[in-house]
């Protein structure tokens, strides 16, 4: 067990700085509340109804999903709230409040992939989806958004948007597939498509569905190989941190996060070509064969030496250490081995730092100070090139370690971080 106390020491350094902010969640209330003012005030009525979707926090399992891998995400209670109300033409209108006074206003009627742009892409988008696979009944709408999944910490506001626009729409429009867990996969297939196709973000499915299929009191075990069903692909995994005295820290570090700028998908386009090479449908039957293997290092060894690239090689040990980290993961917190839960956070963050090279300065010293301070664990979350970090910390010590976080970005001159406990939460639903 860490020092669940810390040292005077720590103490006194935690109050160096400027107190370091912590993102509460809106409670249900005020988020429909607050987006059912934001409808009313700009278009003069009254919306049909109120929905949310949470943002999400993945454990382990990072650049696993586009290479059928395993992931391991929680939802978190910080949501996004959509107020709609239907129209009877093909006019989307949208407003948010990151800027209430903006509403933008787009088309359904002709619309083809890459038709919108701005943050307008992601809802306008899931409608489109909707239409282009054969949902005739999903018409233009008037929709308001309040959120507070904080924009770019690699907590997958983008997906929180989409899934709560993807529930809104299926009620409005009486399909009927947000009722169940198999039907939802159709309602994850459009989110995915509208940030794939219409807003040109690349994405491998495991935002959408953490955000749609995630439950309390679990981490959602999810199997992105295509062969599999929709029962098949997931299962809900334990993760009770009060039960170990624990608490999961996430800290965004605000450090620009980027992922339009075709780092993410030249990654995915490497290991694509990477599974071609290795005579594979993808990285995933390569990482089995390892895991199976009398000898699973030399197995890797044999894989990584059929590539003919030094940066092909280490991209592809990543993604095949990273899909046995989350099984380790999941066996380790099962059965209460916390110190080695934590060396498998540490290992896959260096991973991700050397082997596929998505981390930032930033993000490298919130991982090296949260360990510093005691934490069992700490790694980068998310696509990386910025966003945030998790660390697997004793209870009641999040306030302290994310304040030695803020005084180390402030001596180094980074912006000021944020930070929020994780707790897991519900997927999306209607609230109203």
């Amino acid at each position: 067990m860490n020092d669940a106390n810390g040292s005077a020491a720590d103490a006194a350094q935690s109050h160096a700085g400027n107190p370091v902010e912590f993102i509460e969640p809106l409670s249900s209330n005020e988020g429909v509340c607050r987006v059912q003012r934001l409808f009313a005030d700009t278009y003069g009525e009254e919306p049909s109804g109120v929905w949310s979707a949470p943002g999400r926090v993945n454990l382990i399992g990072e650049h696993t999903d586009y290479n059928a891998g395993l992931c391991l995400p929680i939802a978190l209670p910080h949501r996004t709230f959509i107020a709609v109300k239907p129209r009877h033409d093909d006019t989307v209108r949208l407003v948010s409040d990151v800027a209430p006074q903006s509403v933008s206003s787009n088309s359904l009627d002709g619309l083809a992939a890459g038709g919108v742009q701005g943050w307008s892409a992601y809802p306008v988008g899931v409608a489109w989806a909707l239409r282009e696979a054969g949902f005739a009944g999903v018409t233009g709408f008037d929709a308001a958004f309040v959120s507070c999944v904080p924009l770019g910490s690699g907590l997958s506001s983008s997906a929180a948007m989409t899934c709560s626009t993807a529930v809104a729409l299926d009620d409005l429009a009486g399909l009927g597939y947000g009722s169940s867990d198999e039907g939802r996969v159709t309602l994850i297939k459009a989110a995915i498509s509208a940030e794939n196709n219409m807003a040109g973000a690349s994405t491998g499915g495991l935002d959408q569905n953490a955000s749609m299929r995630c439950a309390p009191g679990h981490a959602l075990l999810l199997d992105c190989r295509p062969e599999l069903n929709a029962v098949q692909s997931v299962s809900q995994q334990p993760f009770d941190l009060a039960a170990h005295g624990l608490e999961l820290l996430v800290v965004d570090t605000r450090a620009p996060h980027q992922l339009n700028d075709g780092q993410y998908a030249e990654r995915r386009s490497m290991c694509d070509r990477a599974a071609e090479l290795l005579g594979v449908a993808n990285l995933r039957v390569s990482a089995e064969a390892v895991e199976h293997a009398a000898d699973p290092e030399q197995a890797l060894a044999d894989v990584l030496g059929k590539l003919p690239k030094e940066v092909m090689r280490r991209r592809v040990r990543h993604v095949i250490t990273e899909i046995g980290r989350v099984r380790e993961f999941v066996a380790a917190f099962g059965e209460g081995d916390i110190t080695k839960a934590g060396a498998l956070f540490n290992a896959s963050h260096e991973s991700l730092a050397k082997d596929y090279e998505v981390t930032v300065p930033e993000l490298d010293v919130a991982v090296a100070v949260a360990r510093e301070h005691g934490a069992y664990g700490a790694r980068m979350t998310g696509g990386g090139f910025g966003g945030s970090i998790i660390a697997l910390v004793d209870r009641g010590r999040s306030q302290t370690i994310a304040q030695a976080i803020a005084d180390e970005f402030a001596r180094r001159g980074f912006a000021s971080p944020r930070a929020l406990a994780a707790v897991t939460a519900s997927s999306a639903s209607r609230e109203r």
